[in-house]
């Protein structure tokens, strides 16, 4: 499954120069990722509030290929690249025009609110990231 989110940037994302700033790429993956979640089944919300878990970020790797600037349309996809217990790692990327700008790979985990350590993924949903997976 691949997930897509249209971001447009507006002048509050970016440096004195109309470049969007490094650190707002990880906001636009956060979004990318709860609406990934989110066309699964699984809002974050109610993660919380019924299986008392929340994913946390263990470890990114990111890449910045070319500026992305004011006013630009960018396109975020989503994907999933592999599970395992109680994580999984996903391959993000941004285009603008077809033009690769920003890659990322994140490893996200499920904690457990009372414990704030890892948990195991339910079955049920082990088992939907296992056939999400490209």
């Amino acid at each position: 499954m691949i997930n897509e989110l249209n971001i447009r940037v507006y002048f509050e994302d970016t440096d004195a120069g109309g470049v969007v700033f490094y650190a707002n790429y990880l906001r636009y993956a956060e979004r990318g990722r709860t609406e990934f979640l989110r066309d699964m089944g699984y809002e974050s919300s109610s993660l919380m509030k019924q299986e008392n878990i929340a994913f946390v970020v263990r470890h990114l790797e990111a890449d910045y290929m070319m500026p992305a600037r004011l006013d630009d349309q960018l396109v975020l996809r989503t994907t999933l690249e592999s599970v395992k217990n109680a994580s999984f790692v996903m391959k993000q990327s941004i285009f603008c025009q077809d033009n690769a700008v920003f890659e990322m790979y994140v490893t996200l985990v499920a904690v457990s609110l009372d414990t704030i350590r890892p948990a195991k993924f339910s079955d049920e949903m082990r088992n939907k990231l296992l056939g999400l997976i490209e």
